[in-house]
Protein backbone atom coordinates (compact mmCIF):
# COMPACT_ATOMS: atom_id res chain seq x y z
CA UNK A 1 0.00 0.00 0.00
CA UNK A 2 1.36 3.44 -0.84
CA UNK A 3 1.76 6.07 1.87
CA UNK A 4 -1.07 8.26 0.60
CA UNK A 5 -3.57 5.42 0.81
CA UNK A 6 -2.19 4.31 4.18
CA UNK A 7 -2.61 7.86 5.53
CA UNK A 8 -6.14 8.16 4.14
CA UNK A 9 -7.13 4.78 5.59
CA UNK A 10 -5.84 5.74 9.05
CA UNK A 11 -7.49 9.15 8.84
CA UNK A 12 -10.90 7.78 7.79
CA UNK A 13 -10.78 5.01 10.38
CA UNK A 14 -9.94 7.20 13.37
CA UNK A 15 -10.67 10.89 12.68
CA UNK A 16 -14.43 11.20 12.42
CA UNK A 17 -15.39 14.43 14.18
CA UNK A 18 -17.35 17.15 12.45
CA UNK A 19 -15.25 18.84 9.80
CA UNK A 20 -12.77 15.98 9.42
CA UNK A 21 -14.21 15.01 6.05
CA UNK A 22 -13.79 18.57 4.74
CA UNK A 23 -10.18 18.69 5.88
CA UNK A 24 -9.42 15.38 4.18
CA UNK A 25 -11.00 16.76 1.00
CA UNK A 26 -8.61 19.70 1.26
CA UNK A 27 -5.60 17.42 1.84
CA UNK A 28 -6.50 15.47 -1.32
CA UNK A 29 -7.27 18.53 -3.43
CA UNK A 30 -5.04 20.14 -6.09
CA UNK A 31 -4.79 23.20 -3.78
CA UNK A 32 -2.75 21.14 -1.30
CA UNK A 33 0.59 19.37 -1.70
CA UNK A 34 0.44 17.32 1.52
CA UNK A 35 0.94 13.97 -0.21
CA UNK A 36 3.79 15.14 -2.45
CA UNK A 37 5.57 17.54 -0.09
CA UNK A 38 8.82 16.67 1.67
CA UNK A 39 9.03 16.72 5.46
CA UNK A 40 12.06 19.05 5.38
CA UNK A 41 14.45 20.75 2.98
CA UNK A 42 17.54 18.59 3.50
CA UNK A 43 17.12 16.29 6.45
CA UNK A 44 14.41 13.80 7.45
CA UNK A 45 11.94 13.03 4.70
CA UNK A 46 13.54 15.45 2.23
CA UNK A 47 11.94 13.76 -0.75
CA UNK A 48 8.59 13.75 -2.51
CA UNK A 49 5.98 12.25 -0.21
CA UNK A 50 8.20 12.61 2.86
CA UNK A 51 5.68 14.68 4.80
CA UNK A 52 2.88 12.10 4.67
CA UNK A 53 5.35 9.31 5.42
CA UNK A 54 6.71 11.25 8.42
CA UNK A 55 3.20 11.77 9.81
CA UNK A 56 2.50 8.03 9.53
CA UNK A 57 5.79 7.31 11.30
CA UNK A 58 4.83 9.71 14.11
CA UNK A 59 1.46 7.97 14.38
CA UNK A 60 3.17 4.59 14.78
CA UNK A 61 5.70 5.95 17.28
CA UNK A 62 3.00 7.67 19.33
CA UNK A 63 0.91 4.51 19.50
CA UNK A 64 3.94 2.54 20.63
CA UNK A 65 4.92 5.12 23.26
CA UNK A 66 1.38 5.39 24.62
CA UNK A 67 1.03 1.61 25.02
CA UNK A 68 3.87 1.75 27.53
CA UNK A 69 2.80 5.09 29.03
CA UNK A 70 -0.71 3.76 29.61
CA UNK A 71 0.64 0.83 31.65
CA UNK A 72 3.26 2.83 33.55
CA UNK A 73 1.64 6.26 33.94
CA UNK A 74 -2.05 5.76 33.18
CA UNK A 75 -1.92 7.96 30.08
CA UNK A 76 -4.95 6.97 28.05
CA UNK A 77 -6.20 8.82 24.98
CA UNK A 78 -8.86 8.09 22.41
CA UNK A 79 -7.83 6.56 19.10
CA UNK A 80 -9.16 9.72 17.45
CA UNK A 81 -6.97 12.06 19.51
CA UNK A 82 -3.90 9.91 18.87
CA UNK A 83 -4.52 9.84 15.13
CA UNK A 84 -5.40 13.52 14.92
CA UNK A 85 -2.36 14.90 16.73
CA UNK A 86 0.13 12.56 15.07
CA UNK A 87 -1.18 12.52 11.51
CA UNK A 88 -1.86 16.26 11.44
CA UNK A 89 0.85 17.82 13.63
CA UNK A 90 2.82 19.10 10.61
CA UNK A 91 0.05 20.45 8.37
CA UNK A 92 1.87 23.77 8.80
CA UNK A 93 4.27 22.50 6.11
CA UNK A 94 1.60 22.29 3.40
CA UNK A 95 2.50 24.32 0.31
CA UNK A 96 5.77 25.57 1.85
CA UNK A 97 8.40 23.56 -0.03
CA UNK A 98 9.40 24.46 -3.56
CA UNK A 99 11.74 22.39 -5.75
CA UNK A 100 15.15 23.96 -6.30
CA UNK A 101 18.81 23.16 -6.76
CA UNK A 102 21.99 23.55 -4.75
CA UNK A 103 25.64 22.93 -5.50
CA UNK A 104 27.38 19.99 -3.86
CA UNK A 105 31.02 19.03 -4.16
CA UNK A 106 31.69 15.35 -4.86
CA UNK A 107 34.59 13.27 -3.49
CA UNK A 108 36.82 14.53 -6.32
CA UNK A 109 36.15 18.19 -5.54
CA UNK A 110 33.88 18.69 -8.54
CA UNK A 111 30.74 20.74 -8.04
CA UNK A 112 27.40 19.28 -9.13
CA UNK A 113 23.93 20.81 -9.15
CA UNK A 114 21.59 18.55 -7.18
CA UNK A 115 17.84 18.84 -6.64
CA UNK A 116 16.69 20.07 -3.27
CA UNK A 117 13.77 21.87 -1.69
CA UNK A 118 13.57 25.48 -0.60
CA UNK A 119 11.32 26.64 2.21
CA UNK A 120 8.92 29.38 1.11
CA UNK A 121 6.21 29.94 3.73
CA UNK A 122 3.43 32.19 2.48
CA UNK A 123 1.67 32.03 5.87
CA UNK A 124 4.47 32.67 8.41
CA UNK A 125 2.49 31.95 11.56
CA UNK A 126 5.03 29.77 13.34
CA UNK A 127 5.18 26.01 13.35
CA UNK A 128 2.95 24.17 15.83
CA UNK A 129 0.69 27.17 16.27
CA UNK A 130 0.21 27.34 12.50
CA UNK A 131 -0.92 23.71 12.42
CA UNK A 132 -3.44 24.44 15.20
CA UNK A 133 -4.63 27.52 13.32
CA UNK A 134 -5.15 25.60 10.06
CA UNK A 135 -6.92 22.68 11.73
CA UNK A 136 -9.17 24.95 13.78
CA UNK A 137 -10.63 26.29 10.55
CA UNK A 138 -12.04 22.83 9.83
CA UNK A 139 -12.67 21.06 13.12
CA UNK A 140 -12.74 21.65 16.84
CA UNK A 141 -9.69 20.44 18.76
CA UNK A 142 -9.69 19.62 22.44
CA UNK A 143 -7.41 21.79 24.54
CA UNK A 144 -5.02 18.86 25.02
CA UNK A 145 -4.91 18.15 21.27
CA UNK A 146 -4.21 21.82 20.53
CA UNK A 147 -1.39 21.99 23.07
CA UNK A 148 0.08 18.70 21.84
CA UNK A 149 0.24 19.97 18.27
CA UNK A 150 1.42 23.43 19.33
CA UNK A 151 4.34 22.07 21.37
CA UNK A 152 5.24 18.96 19.35
CA UNK A 153 8.71 20.40 18.67
CA UNK A 154 9.40 20.24 22.40
CA UNK A 155 12.55 21.90 23.62
CA UNK A 156 14.09 21.83 20.12
CA UNK A 157 11.76 24.60 18.95
CA UNK A 158 12.16 28.33 19.41
CA UNK A 159 9.64 28.60 22.25
CA UNK A 160 10.42 29.80 25.74
CA UNK A 161 11.51 26.61 27.53
CA UNK A 162 9.32 27.49 30.53
CA UNK A 163 6.25 27.41 28.28
CA UNK A 164 7.29 24.05 26.84
CA UNK A 165 7.84 22.58 30.29
CA UNK A 166 4.54 23.95 31.57
CA UNK A 167 2.68 22.59 28.53
CA UNK A 168 4.25 19.15 29.01
CA UNK A 169 3.30 19.13 32.68
CA UNK A 170 -0.27 20.27 32.07
CA UNK A 171 -0.87 18.21 28.91
CA UNK A 172 1.05 14.91 28.85
CA UNK A 173 -0.11 14.24 25.28
CA UNK A 174 2.09 17.19 24.23
CA UNK A 175 5.12 15.47 25.73
CA UNK A 176 4.16 12.12 24.19
CA UNK A 177 3.74 13.67 20.73
CA UNK A 178 7.08 15.44 21.06
CA UNK A 179 8.78 12.14 21.92
CA UNK A 180 7.06 10.41 18.99
CA UNK A 181 8.04 13.20 16.58
CA UNK A 182 11.69 13.05 17.68
CA UNK A 183 11.73 9.25 17.52
CA UNK A 184 10.29 9.26 14.02
CA UNK A 185 12.62 12.05 12.89
CA UNK A 186 15.91 10.84 14.32
CA UNK A 187 15.53 7.09 14.76
CA UNK A 188 13.01 5.87 12.17
CA UNK A 189 13.86 8.27 9.36
CA UNK A 190 17.31 9.53 10.29
CA UNK A 191 19.23 12.31 8.68
CA UNK A 192 19.31 12.06 4.90
CA UNK A 193 22.72 12.50 3.32
CA UNK A 194 23.03 16.01 1.96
Amino acid sequence: MDKKQEFIDLYKTYITREGADKFLEYLCSPACDFFTAPASTRFHGAYEGGLAEHCINVYNCLNSYLQRADKEFGLTYSAESIALVSLLHDVCKINCYKPGFRNVKDDNGVWHKVPTYEFDDQLPYGHGEKSVYILSGYMRLTREEAFAIRYHMGFSGTEDSRNVGNAFEMFPLAFALSVADMEATFLVEGKQKS
